[in-house]
């Protein structure tokens, strides 16, 4: 009997156990199994959406969360999730999004218009900027919390509900603030219908666009500095023709370029969102357009600097870096008030010892060449960027890294002993080197992040640099350390002259070597630095803030221009 009773129990205790085994078993595999669904039908969504987006005609972008009270362009709800349009500004949610792009027009890049009549409004209903102001009644527009009110997807005006009725048909559309700056949507239309395309044909055309008319092409990539490119890409074609604003992860900039042989010779500006790597880029690619005999359409160019060291946007006045601390519209009215300048560039030439049969490397330089300590940092970073991308995505972040490897090297004097390997020789002239680590030749005033290094600190005379005067300034540093000082203003650098001509040895072992912020490590070779041309610039002489504004109380007054500042190109000298 008590046997009987053991064997009931011990029943009842398996039957439990695995009752147990298989709650917990579900519990388990139940979510799993959910998240795996859940996550194979989010992948094919986001699949799917970027199909259809990629054959849609509007710029769209899809988003979790809007960044402030969004109301959907069809079914008139408030939204959270849903996609908007870069270009035009039209938002719907995902029920509604097909129905948005069957029925809602985006900005047309080239349209048809009546010789001598202004283009028609573009209207797009709700979601108007914060802070925008009726054209008609001067009221603040979108205060109420729904889908209300109207805004022109080209001139940006606003107009209530209400006011529409009192438009006119001599409201025209006159492209707003930066009609400078836009190509309009009709002059493509007619060059496109030209059967001769020629500069005096485009002249002629250009002149429907007015006399100040000077567009503006936007080159950004979307890998630089802080990751910005893409929003500035949809902020500058929310403003200009979405055929002005080039994303160069997609396209290179010889292609892009290839849009200022449409418009008239001399008159194109191009705005370049990156770091000096990009700039860089983009300059040859201008280069490119002279070896084609397009020298007359070569465009100006600026620079908005979202990289991590910026010198060349610093020597042009744009400043050491970009986060998004002033819109858009500020950076485009900077353009409008900037001057042409000239640059010089310099071709970089590097031949290897002992391989006479291998073709000489050949660079482009524009800021910097440095063999030594500075350029070991670059090589680090370069080589560790290019394995984890992902983490070298803020700026704050790849300073520091640079520090550290900078401390490192302090340490460790990977290149020391530099002035028994390297022959160093000014336009023929061999110079005696004191005991360095490393000689950076420099073609504008900055360096390492804003430095200047030719002027240094002090009350010690020398000779000024310009950015146009065909003339290199050669200095050395004894290693990371000294470099350090130097960018704290601590220390000079050794001035080891300045030359049209550089020619270095390198007689023997590998040494880190960087142009422009692109390093390489390198065997015995002969390195030969000369003149290549000049490229046109623009420079941002004035930096005003509202501060400034107030202080001076309508009285003009100009901001002193730095030694290395070089001189504003007249008119005829613009156009050369």
């Amino acid at each position: 009997m008590y046997k009987e009773g053991d064997e009931l129990q011990d029943d009842c205790g398996s039957r439990e156990e695995w009752t147990l085994l298989f709650w917990t078993s579900l519990a388990v595999i139940v979510p799993v199994i959910i998240t795996l669904w859940c996550s194979a039908q989010r992948s094919k969504r986001k699949t799917h959406m970027k199909d259809f987006f990629r054959k849609s005609k509007h710029g769209w972008h899809y988003t979790d969360l809007f960044n402030k009270p969004t109301y959907c362009c069809v079914c008139s709800q408030h939204i959270l999730q849903g996609a908007f349009c870069d270009c035009c500004g039209v938002c719907a949610d995902e029920q509604c999004l097909r129905r948005a792009d069957r029925s809602l027009l985006c900005k047309e890049i080239m349209a048809p218009c009546s010789p001598g009549r202004a283009m028609e409004h573009r209207w797009v209903r709700g979601n108007v900027p914060l802070a925008s102001y009726c054209a008609m009644c001067k009221q603040q527009c979108g205060t109420q919390p729904k889908l209300c009110d109207f805004r022109c997807v080209w001139c940006q005006n606003t107009v209530h509900d209400d006011c529409m009725d009192s438009l006119t048909d001599a409201d025209q559309c006159e492209l707003g603030e930066f009609h400078n700056l836009i190509i309009p949507p009709h002059y493509l239309y007619h060059v496109n219908k030209l059967r001769r395309r020629n500069p005096e044909e485009y002249s002629k055309l250009a002149s429907s666009c007015g006399s100040g008319w000077t567009p503006v092409l936007v080159l950004a990539n979307t890998r630089s500095g802080n990751n910005m490119g893409e929003a500035l890409l949809g902020e500058f074609r929310t403003v200009l023709n979405p055929v002005q604003v080039f994303d160069l992860s997609e396209l290179t900039p010889s292609k892009a370029l290839q849009l200022c042989t449409l418009l008239p010779p001399g008159s194109v500006r191009v705005l370049v969102c990156g770091g000096d790597g990009t700039v860089g880029w983009v300059l040859d690619a201008i280069d490119t357009m002279k070896l084609k005999g397009q020298d007359q359409f070569m465009p100006r160019v600026t620079i908005l600097p979202l990289g991590t060291g910026n010198d060349l946007s610093n020597t042009l006045g744009w400043g050491a870096g970009y986060a998004g601390e002033i819109p858009v519209e500020q950076v485009l009215r900077n353009i409008l008030d900037a001057e042409v300048v000239k640059m010089d560039r310099w071709k970089v030439q590097v031949a290897s010892k002992g391989l006479y049969f291998r073709k000489p490397k050949v660079l482009s330089m524009n800021n910097y060449f440095s063999v030594g300590p500075d350029a070991l940092m670059a090589l680090n970073f370069h080589t560790h960027r290019e394995k984890t991308p992902s983490f070298f995505s803020s700026r704050i972040i790849n300073k520091t890294v640079y520090f550290l490897y900078g401390t490192k090297d302090c340490l460790v004097q990977e290149c020391k002993d530099l002035d028994k390997r390297i022959e160093l020789e000014l336009d023929g002239e061999r110079v005696a080197l004191p005991s360095l680590e490393g000689i950076i030749v420099c073609n504008i005033g900055y360096w390492g992040g804003g430095c200047r290094l030719w002027e240094g600190m002090g009350d010690e005379p020398c000779p000024p640099t310009r950015l146009d005067d065909g003339l290199l300034e050669v200095v050395g540093v004894f290693g990371s350390f000294h470099c350090a000082q130097i960018q704290v203003k601590m220390a000079n650098p050794v001035r080891l002259g300045q030359a049209h001509t550089v020619r270095l040895v390198l007689k023997s072992s590998k040494m880190p070597m960087q142009v422009d912020g692109e390093p390489w490590a390198q065997g015995p070779c002969i390195i030969t630095i000369t003149h290549k041309t000049q490229a046109l610039m623009l420079y941002h002489s004035t930096e005003q803030t509202d501060d400034d504004d107030d202080e001076s109380s309508g009285s003009e007054s100009e901001s002193p221009v730095p030694h290395d500042s070089p001189r504003p190109l007249g008119p005829a000298s613009a156009r050369a």
